[in-house]
């Protein structure tokens, strides 16, 4: 028989487990800041990635006519998909718009440590508030989401830049336009590849040496004052990020963050604040990115609408927390296990665990003939609660007796008492 589809990942129980936890994390980071929970189909039409042409992500899709001749694909990502909803009711949903998701994503493209063909992505967004409080917001529900799993400040910074920074520098040099946003590209891949490479893709783009410098003269700054310095006092990167900063102070959250001009996030639609978190020691890939997106309806043919979000996958946080030791043990969570001694109690067995669970019990029925040395040894691996055996004499006087396996106390109980 063969194995999972390459790049993607069974969960057998004691690992959805894991998953459960993690993503009730994300579940209570996100409520804890009044969002709610929304979804999509994971299919699409496939006309909703193509259309953001030159994009990486298009060459990444799992995509193929359906049986009535459609175009069609699995979601590589969530946002257009969030976008496609917010359109379909243009102006009918209360602003902001707070919502949040973990969907599956699909994306073709090679395996490596911390990212599969199939993963879970947690996505975050605040629609219809122009402000950079939302951006700040979004900050804060992630370092929520860290203190939660057990993550200090001293295992990962969050990288925090603005758009802004890289239009402001590019528009005194002339580059704008779709030239503009193969920059981005370019610029995203910094801490991928040698700066040989990058100084090379830039010069293919057309820019001067003289340019080139320039550029990565004020990628280099990571200091807010220095940008200040180099943009001059009227650069709107420059307040945005400083009102930023000081709303992250007010959340006391500022510790978690640290200003890096370089962060630019590949994608063509962000327009402001970016952000990526990243482990301190730089051995992982990103753990999360996001940032503005305010003129994103207009690709899809729609009305902008001012929006920010990000998006976390479920594979490199597990990495950093199982490199920190922070991934719980998780029994399966049974309460009761019910075994009879007899096979003729089986019946009497069955009544017995539907009162249990009647009772809001979680109740684990020994559906075999099993030994009460095997009992034991399965009610240690699930972490069962109490061990509940029907026998012979205990019944026909109406009673179970019951083994507390915290204890080891074991008592006698009335049937009718349960």
């Amino acid at each position: 028989m063969s194995a999972a589809v390459r790049g993607t990942r069974d969960f057998y129980p004691e690992e959805m487990r894991i998953r459960n936890w993690l993503f009730e994390h994300f579940h209570a980071a996100a409520r804890s800041h009044g969002f709610e929970e929304y979804d999509s189909p994971v299919l699409e039409s496939e006309e909703l990635y193509t259309r953001k042409a030159g994009e990486e992500i298009t060459g990444q899709l799992y995509n193929f006519e359906d049986k009535g001749g459609r175009r069609v694909a699995l979601r590589p990502e969530m946002t257009p998909s969030l976008a496609r909803m917010v359109m379909a009711k243009s102006g009918t949903l209360p602003t902001p718009i707070k919502w949040y998701s973990i969907p599956q994503c699909w994306r073709y493209e090679r395996t490596q440590r911390g990212r599969g063909r199939e993963h879970y992505q947690w996505n975050v967004d605040i629609w219809g508030m122009q402000g950079v409080e939302a951006d700040a917001e979004l900050l804060s529900i992630l370092v929520h989401f860290f203190r939660a799993v057990g993550l200090k400040s001293d295992d990962l910074v969050i990288r925090v830049s603005n758009r802004k920074v890289l239009e402001e520098v590019l528009g005194e040099l002339g580059i704008e336009g779709e030239n503009f946003f193969k920059t981005c590209i370019v610029i995203d891949k910094m801490d991928k590849l040698p700066p040989e490479a990058i100084t090379q893709q830039l010069a293919d783009l057309g820019h001067s040496d003289d340019s080139i410098a320039r550029i990565r003269q004020v990628l280099e700054i990571k200091d807010l004052d220095a940008l200040g310095i180099e943009l001059g006092s009227n650069s709107q990167a420059v307040k945005e990020l400083q009102d930023l900063f000081s709303l992250c102070e007010s959340y006391e959250i500022a510790n978690w963050l640290s200003f890096e001009a370089s962060v630019v996030r590949g994608l063509a639609y962000y327009t402001g604040a970016v952000f990526e978190a990243y482990d301190r020691n730089s051995e992982l890939r990103a753990i999360c990115g996001g940032g503005r997106y305010d003129r994103l309806l207009s690709t899809f043919g729609g009305k902008n609408l001012p929006a920010t979000g990000f998006g976390f996958g479920d594979m490199v946080i597990m990495e950093l927390l199982s490199a920190k030791g922070l991934i719980p043990h998780l029994p399966s969570g049974n309460e009761d296990i019910v075994i009879p001694l007899d096979k003729t109690l089986r019946p009497a067995a069955m009544s017995i665990a539907s009162r249990l669970r009647t009772s809001g019990r979680s109740v684990d029925l020994v559906l075999d003939d099993k030994r009460m040395k095997w009992a034991f040894r399965h009610a240690s691996r699930t972490g069962a609660q109490r061990l509940v055996m029907v026998m012979p004499e205990e019944w026909q006087s109406g009673k179970v007796r019951i083994k507390n396996l915290e204890t080891g106390e074991e008592s006698d109980f009335d049937v009718d008492s349960l």
